[in-house]
């Protein structure tokens, strides 16, 4: 897979960009196949940084309706990647 393929695009949410300036954590959209071990060397090149930790989550769809259809939202993968000490966090928004 490629760098871009695993890597999809970040979260940025209330609770994402919380945890990237307290927890020095970043939350990132990823391929669903994709292992911890080739999210931290996406992250790495993609961003030249040095990981500490890689964490993930597997959501499952959920049911949608729209009048009589019944569908599913797709399922998705989420991680959590924790930077080292001392490394410069990465800015991929601007406060407001």
């Amino acid at each position: 897979m490629n760098v871009h393929d695993v890597i999809r695009r970040p979260i940025i949410t209330e609770k994402g960009l919380a945890a990237k300036d307290e927890r020095r954590t970043l939350c990132f959209v990823v391929h669903p196949e994709a292992t911890k071990t080739e999210v931290k060397e996406a992250v790495q090149k993609l961003f030249q940084v040095k990981v500490e930790s890689v964490r993930t989550a597997n959501f499952i769809g959920k049911q949608r309706r729209r009048g009589k259809r019944i569908g599913y939202r797709s399922d998705w993968k989420k991680a959590y990647v924790k930077l080292k000490a001392g490394e410069k966090m990465i800015e991929y928004v601007e406060k407001a």
